[in-house]
C-alpha cells in the first residue's frame, strides 16, 4: 500500500489528507443528523403539555435548549410567547435559520473535497505524463520500463482522486437532501408552536 502511495508522487499527500477529512466529516454528520437527535419524537407535544400545566421553568428551558436543534427553536418561541404574534414568528424564523446553519456544518467542505479531488488526480496525471515525455526526449522510446514510472504515477493519482471524490460527492448530496428534509419538518413544528402560543 505504501509503495502505491509513494509511486503516486507528492500529489498523493493532499489526496490522502482529503480522504481522511472526508471520512471524518461523513462519520460526524451521520451521527449528528440522526432524526432522533435533531427531531426527538413527541418533543413539541410534550413541551406544549408542560407549558399548559405550568411546568416550564428556567431549568426546563435550559434542558430543552440543549436537547436538540428542534429544542433550540422551541425555547426561542417559549421565551417570546408573551410578545406580539409577528415578533414571535420573526424570532422563531431567525432561530430556525441559525439552527439550519448549524445542521449544514462541514457540508460545504465535503462538497469542496468532492470537487477538488478529481482535479488533483488530473494534476497528478499531467505531471506523470510530463515525466513520460521528458523520459522519451532523454532516452527515447526503446526501454518501456523507463516510461512505466510516469504512466504509473498518472494512473495512481487519477484513481486516488476519483476514489476520494465519488464517496464524498455521494454523501454531500445525501446530507444536503437529509438536511432539507429535517429543516422542513422543523418548520412545520415551529409553525405548530407559534399557532399554539
Amino acid at each position: 500500500m505504501w509503495e502505491i502511495v509513494q509511486s503516486g508522487g507528492y500529489i498523493m499527500a493532499p489526496l490522502l489528507l482529503f480522504s481522511v477529512l472526508a471520512v471524518a466529516i461523513i462519520i460526524e454528520r451521520l451521527w449528528s443528523l440522526k432524526q432522533n437527535k435533531v427531531l426527538p419524537k413527541h418533543l413539541l407535544v410534550e413541551t406544549l403539555r408542560l407549558l399548559h400545566q405550568g411546568g416550564i421553568d428556567k431549568s426546563m428551558l435550559s434542558k430543552l435548549k440543549n436537547n436538540s436543534p428542534l429544542g433550540e427553536i422551541l425555547v426561542c418561541g417559549l421565551l417570546n410567547r408573551n410578545r406580539s404574534a409577528e415578533f414571535l414568528k420573526d424570532t422563531v424564523e431567525e432561530e430556525g435559520r441559525h439552527v439550519a446553519h448549524k445542521l449544514n456544518k462541514y457540508i460545504n467542505l465535503l462538497g469542496t473535497i468532492a470537487a477538488i479531488s478529481p482535479l488533483l488526480g488530473l494534476l497528478g496525471t499531467v505531471i506523470g505524463m510530463i515525466n513520460v515525455f521528458a523520459t522519451i526526449t532523454t532516452v527515447g522510446v526503446g526501454d518501456p520500463t523507463m516510461l512505466a514510472g510516469g504512466i504509473n504515477k498518472a494512473l495512481i493519482t487519477t484513481a486516488t482522486g476519483l476514489s476520494v471524490a465519488i464517496p464524498a460527492l455521494f454523501f454531500y448530496r445525501y446530507f444536503r437532501a437529509r438536511i432539507n428534509t429535517l429543516i422542513l419538518i422543523m418548520e412545520k413544528e415551529a409553525i405548530t408552536l407559534v399557532k399554539s402560543l
